[in-house]
């Protein structure tokens, strides 16, 4: 299960960035997964609260928003979203599509102090 080195990572970034900001204790760490991230967000959860104990992040919050797969096409110029593995055009049925967001997960913001 890679959740885990996921959390490590997302924790030991956490610390970086509090560090930087002169921060002692992260509140809220709010993420976007992506759909095709590979990422199970009920695992991730669960992998963080049992990691972030020890952590500056030992009292955080998770918040995960989970970004669908946004494509554009490059036969019709439409941009359109989908849930699940859809990589042709909802418009003109194109194959020829774009992926624009929905395969990545990022850290977006940290609530500190």
């Amino acid at each position: 299960m890679h959740e885990y080195s996921v959390v490590q990572a997302l924790i030991n970034q956490c610390e970086e960035v509090a560090a930087k900001n002169n921060a002692t204790i992260v509140n809220k760490v709010i993420t976007k997964i992506g759909v095709m991230s590979g990422i199970d967000a009920h695992l991730l959860k669960i992998a963080f609260d049992t990691f972030k104990e020890d952590t500056l992040c030992a009292n955080a919050e998770l918040v995960q928003n989970i970004q669908k797969l946004k494509l554009e096409c490059k036969e019709c110029g439409n941009i359109f979203e989908v849930d699940e593995v859809r990589y042709y055009c909802l418009k003109c049925e194109s194959l020829s599509v774009k992926v624009l967001d929905g395969e990545d997960m990022y850290l977006m913001s940290l609530e500190m102090q």
